[in-house]
């Protein structure tokens, strides 16, 4: 395939123009290209004839004028791309009796354009010493593009999913002594490998200005006590036999800190690591681990805290002071007259009176499964056998956003209003000193520390109040009512309660069986299962 183009020629009784016509379907002369040429050199032609037989695409001469051909080296036209990645150019071949461009002359004009990189050397040799590549555009020059690099990641060789439930047994019931739950690991293995970013490389464009990559994220491991960190700091080793967990990016290894009961002979205890209580958490005492925390008896107006799961075996007992806190998990027996905050899911056999806050979802199924009386917040599900009760005891079920950023939030609306309330009344302290100063007032040092402690309240509260927008603003960002938001009844709700999905609520008027609530077209609606 070849495309046509043109030269200049000497005819029968003067010159011309020749016009070479494509070969094997390539492109014909573009006219205006043509048109530029003719009117360069200053010649007279008719513009009509021209533009008919470039047009046309066949191969002729047009008659220009008497005498010898005009003396026209060869010429290109040149062009770079947007982005300064390619530059081309479409060179004319010299006249009958012109002179063809040399490979340095052409560099050399390049270099003038300002192009110090990729010039395509081969392909111009090509043009150059070979008959010439005319009437196609020829990449001169090429960039490099940047090769983009790959952020640092942390592989994990221990389960770091907290999602796993407790499986049910045939009977519907829940075996809360053998969960299964902990990553056990032993001397020696391997826990945890960073593999370091990848910087990537730069590239260029043809003028020679140097191109960044993305920028990539670097990481680094973290740990906790009975781990070794190899001398590259890549890589995380037990040095003891005991279990594993990811808390907040960080890998603890612990042996667990075991008791009978958590009483006047323990006292209360705070472990770096997972708590294993046998029996009994007794009343007014308190449990903080920043692992897991298992109990096999139960727990009775206790404070039990733990950065990883909670687990109790025969159940919460609140008595009106009980609270469980945890970053992880919490699967109880069941939860009575208690506040119980995870951030991940609830699982249990039945709420009762209780305040219960989940950063994922909450099961109460089992033989029971009922949730009467109190609060109970999910992120994303609340699923439950019975809801309410007979006597129409006040529950309320709340799903949809994240509980704890929601409480976040409103604190943040309060403190905002205070600090705007604070700054409102120290301004007008501050000015009226600024005008008074102006006027040639006198102050005794007792006015001016005054009004300098004003100043500096000010300015730290306009930190403050910049600091809390921004936290709002992030919040807004992030929280949204999940559309998959749900409240699930696979037995009865009865009247009394409220679902919340949400901004939006829905007070249950009517006993309803076998039943499901979700947000459609801005309003809780109740469908069947």
């Amino acid at each position: 395939m070849q495309n046509a183009y043109f030269r200049l020629e000497n005819v029968q009784g003067g010159f011309g123009v020749h016009l070479f016509a494509p070969v094997d379907g390539g492109e014909k002369i573009v006219v205006q290209e043509l048109v530029n040429y003719l009117d360069k050199q200053s010649l007279d032609y008719n513009l009509s004839a021209v533009k008919m037989a470039a047009e046309a695409g066949e191969d002729t001469i047009i008659p220009i004028g008497a005498g010898e051909c005009p003396k026209v080296a060869e010429m290109y036209n040149y062009m770079a791309s947007p982005d300064n990645m390619v530059a081309v150019a479409k060179f004319i071949p010299p006249s009958a009796t012109g002179e063809r461009l040399t490979y340095d002359e052409f560099v050399k004009d390049m270099s003038f354009r300002g192009i110090r990189y990729g010039i395509q050397e081969q392909l111009l040799k090509q043009h150059f010493e070979g008959n010439g590549m005319f009437g196609i555009q020829i990449p001169v020059a090429r960039g490099l593009k940047p090769v983009h690099g790959t952020d640092a990641r942390i592989e994990y060789y221990f389960n770091t999913d907290l999602s796993a439930h407790p499986e049910p047994q045939e009977d519907g019931s829940v075996d809360y002594f053998n969960l299964n739950l902990i990553n056990h690991c032993k001397e020696g293995d391997v826990l945890a490998r960073l593999i370091p970013e990848d910087p990537g490389q730069y590239g260029m464009t043809i003028q020679g200005n140097k191109i960044k990559p993305r920028d990539v994220k670097r990481a680094s491991l973290h740990h906790g006590n009975n781990i070794l960190l190899s001398e590259d700091r890549k890589t995380l080793t037990s040095k003891v036999n005991g279990h594993v967990m990811l808390v907040g990016g960080e890998v603890f290894v612990s042996n667990v800190y075991e008791v009978e009961n958590v009483d006047n002979s323990t006292g209360n205890i705070t472990y770096e690591g997972c708590v294993q209580v046998n029996g009994v958490v007794n009343a007014g005492f308190e449990v903080h681990a920043t692992g897991n925390v298992v109990v096999n008896g139960v727990v009775e107006g206790a404070v039990v805290e733990a950065g990883g799961d909670i687990t109790i075996a025969r159940g919460m007992k609140g008595m009106g002071n009980g609270i469980l806190k945890a970053g992880g998990n919490i699967i109880s027996k069941f939860i009575e007259n208690a506040t119980v905050e995870a951030g991940g899911y609830i699982n249990t056999e039945s709420i009762l009176h209780s305040k219960a806050q989940a950063g994922k979802d909450i099961k109460v199924t089992g033989k029971k499964g009922f949730i009467t009386g109190g609060r109970v917040q999910a992120e994303s599900s609340v699923e439950v056998r019975t809801l309410g009760a007979v006597m129409g005891a006040d529950t309320i079920v709340e799903v949809g956003v994240n509980p704890k950023l929601k409480t976040e939030y409103f604190a943040l609306q309060k403190e905002v209003a205070e600090i705007v309330r604070t700054i409102k009344n120290a301004q007008p302290i501050i000015q009226n000193f600024t005008e008074k100063k102006a006027k040639g007032a006198r102050f005794t040092p007792e006015q001016i520390e005054y009004v300098k402690k004003n100043v500096e309240l000010l300015e730290k509260k306009k930190l403050e109040l910049n600091e809390k927008s921004e936290r709002m603003k992030e919040i807004d960002a992030v929280v949204s009512v999940s559309k998959a938001a749900s409240v699930v009844v696979t037995g009865e709700v009865y009247p009394g309660t409220t679902i919340i999905i949400g901004d939006v609520s829905m007070n249950v008027q009517n006993s309803y069986k076998y039943c499901k609530f979700e947000r459609v077209d801005g309003n809780v609606k109740m469908m069947p299962l």
